[in-house]
């Protein structure tokens, strides 16, 4: 709590904080400190990535992650964590052998609970946490044996007034969901493996035949889980798909300053780029603003200075644009530094890595399951500096 008042925000309360006696190791995620206090010495990444693990946990078994779900269902949290952490270490992570030994909750079964007091503990050991793949439960059947595959890359970038680009770098992941009959073996290749460098992969993955051939081979867990993140940071592999004209000015002396931006495609191997939004946090001196936009909704709210654009959909033959004047206080000198424009955006069917997975082969079963696989991109952190 200490280090929390020091903090200007959550973001920079530091992830280990040293006591007398204890270590604290936290994480802040959905505006919540999940905090593991520790008596020993132990890697710091890996109690991290435990309560990560533990977050998704929670995540994956009431729908969202929040103050009020965590209170509302604090005996399953209890029974979640008994069988996550057992003494003190990492026991159970895997979300689908979870559901075997506590089932989620549904109103349904709260209300049975409440009434025969009983518990979501299942009542008996979940088989795969006996074999030598305690991530699958086995006896697994389906009427439909189908994979899904979703290549997904976030990708974060700091473009400079001129359009240059400063950082740009992809964090993306591959997940999962597989539903298939059985103890199938599946091998994942990809067309250009070298492209990711900085790969975690899930325990299911066998790690030397990735070293040595670049070919994920796994037998995986029953249901949703993910397959692999991964990090593209060379500056040459990455394509910014997006690009901002603005020509934002203030004039000294001068109660008006011009607002133009425009926003165009850029590297999208003609895909549309879609569910764009643009917010840029305007100096204090500016009173107001009047714009129109080619497209779409804007918002310009006086309080907080925070102007945002609804665009929508970007067509190519007609870029969408906002423009306009801004009206500054009265005799204020201009301000010191023109605002960043910050941009979300998605673009359906395509890594903009260029990442492509070549084939997906199955072993150890006879029947022919279906196979599909999706790409998406959007922005992460993406900013325009003017």
């Amino acid at each position: 709590f200490e280090a929390q008042e020091r903090a200007s925000e959550a973001e920079n309360v530091p992830p280990v904080i040293p006591t007398p006696h204890h270590y604290l190791l936290s994480v802040y995620r959905h505006k919540i400190f999940f905090v593991a206090v520790i008596q020993s010495e132990v890697p710091p990444l890996f109690v991290i990535e435990f309560l990560h693990r533990v977050v998704d946990t929670f995540q994956d078994y009431f729908g969202v992650c929040s103050e009020v779900m965590i209170k509302d269902n604090v005996v399953v949290v209890y029974e979640v964590l008994e069988e996550m952490l057992d003494n003190g270490f990492p026991l159970a992570t895997e979300s689908n052998i979870l559901k075997e030994l506590i089932k989620p909750p549904t109103i349904l079964r709260t209300v049975v609970n409440t009434i025969t007091g009983s518990t979501n503990v299942g009542d008996q050991l979940p088989t795969g946490q006996l074999s030598v793949v305690p991530w699958r439960r086995t006896g697994v059947k389906y009427t439909n044996n189908e994979a899904y595959f979703d290549v997904i890359e976030e990708i974060d970038a700091i473009i400079d007034k001129s359009g240059s680009t400063i950082t740009a770098e992809i964090q993306g992941v591959i997940d999962a969901c597989v539903k298939l009959t059985g103890m199938p073996d599946l091998t994942l290749s990809f067309m250009n493996p070298r492209l990711l460098d900085d790969v975690s992969f899930h325990p299911c993955v066998r790690f030397k035949r990735w070293e040595s051939e670049r070919i994920l081979s796994f037998i995986p867990p029953d249901g949703n889980f993910r397959l692999l993140s991964y990090h593209v940071s060379a500056q040459n592999l990455v394509a910014i798909p997006v690009y901002v004209k603005h020509n934002i000015s203030f004039r000294d002396g001068s109660s008006l300053g011009r607002f133009e931006i425009t926003v165009g495609p850029k590297q999208t191997m003609g895909k549309t780029i879609e569910g764009v939004t643009v917010s840029s946090q305007m100096p204090k001196g500016v009173l107001n603003m009047s714009l129109t936009p080619s497209q779409g909704t804007h918002i310009f709210d006086p309080v907080t200075k925070l102007l945002s654009w609804d665009v929508g959909k970007i067509n190519p033959q007609k870029l969408p644009s906002l423009k306009g004047t801004m009206s500054l206080q009265a005799g204020a000198s201009k301000p010191d530094e023109n605002p960043t424009i910050n941009l979300q955006f998605k673009i359906q069917q395509l890594a903009i890595s260029g990442l492509k997975v070549n084939r997906l082969d199955m072993y150890g079963e006879k029947y022919k399951p279906f196979k599909g696989i999706k790409y998406m991109t959007k922005a992460g952190k993406f900013q325009v500096r003017t």
